[in-house]
């Protein structure tokens, strides 16, 4: 049952971690990549270099620099170069390729310029995110990250910012103002989507309950929804009198039903669900 349920977890999680990487190809060679939306990162520094380089398409441009980047990460990093960031930046870099043979595009899919900015900034945040939730990277920019966050004490992030600026920012000289705008239009909508995404993905449930059937309530939280709680006793500032406060963290389905079951079990409970954005632990995520 154990090996079978480790089985399923790996076949769940490698499928999410290729629709990540569909999503993520997928809006680079639909959208951005025929309006020369240069929003930063490998894909927009080959979408710059395409029309630099008339003698390799832009999925080929993009191919090269993600090998170069992944030897430089074997180079610096060693370990730290993962082998999820090697096969995501080789699938994704495939995908685009193969995209470009089997659906062969000579221009934006539509006139509406801003419509295609949205889901270029959709597909590749989305797929970027769900990346990122995986404990991977597609490569890239992200290996440069890696590095200087290893030999130096520049700040990564702003490092990076200045780098996706100076790519989006050059789309102004190598095609026109309109493609300029959109990509530093793109680029900073393009960190809030990535950003709310990671959020939303990894947010699970804090519950708080206070309650005289704890032995009940634990009991369902045990041997039904197979996590553990933690319990004290606390006392109430303006009755006086002594309650069981039972705490549990889930996720969102899990902590929809035990407020369901909650209180069926104790009518007189009183359950806070909050909100917890990152839980480091057995049966959660594992601490880098």
């Amino acid at each position: 049952m154990a090996d079978r349920k480790k089985i399923f977890g790996q076949i769940k999680y490698w499928t999410v971690l290729n629709l990540g990487t569909l999503s993520l190809a997928a809006g680079v060679y639909f959208f951005k990549s025929p309006n020369h939306f240069a929003t930063g990162g490998v894909s927009g520094l080959s979408i710059i270099l395409e029309p630099l380089i008339p003698f390799l398409s832009q999925s080929e441009i993009l191919m090269i620099i993600n090998a170069i980047m992944l030897v430089f990460g074997f180079i610096f990093l060693g370990k730290g170069c993962t082998v999820k960031t090697i096969y995501c930046s080789a699938v994704y870099s495939l995908e685009n390729f193969a995209f470009e043979q089997l659906i062969p595009l000579d221009g934006p899919l539509t006139n509406q310029t801003f419509l295609e900015l949205v889901f270029a900034i959709l597909l590749t945040g989305v797929g970027s995110a769900i990346i990122f939730n995986c404990g991977a990277s597609s490569g890239g920019t992200d290996i440069v990250a890696l590095i200087l966050k290893k030999f130096t004490s520049i700040n990564v992030g702003r490092a990076l910012l200045i780098t996706d600026f100076l790519i989006a920012a050059s789309s102004f000289f190598v095609f026109d103002v309109q493609a300029g705008l959109f990509s530093i239009l793109g680029l900073f909508f393009k960190a809030f989507v990535i950003d709310g995404v990671i959020e939303d993905i990894g947010k699970n449930k804090y519950v708080t309950v206070i309650t005289n059937e704890v032995g009940k309530v634990g009991d369902y939280i045990i041997n039904t929804m197979h996590r553990d709680y933690t319990t004290y006793v606390a006392q109430g500032g303006y009755t006086g009198n002594q309650k069981n406060v039972l705490i549990v963290v889930c996720s969102r389905p899990e902590a929809r039903r035990l407020r369901i079951k909650t209180k069926e079990l104790d009518p007189a409970s009183f359950t806070i669900v909050t909100d917890a954005t990152e839980i480091l632990g057995k049966g959660f995520r594992n601490p880098d």
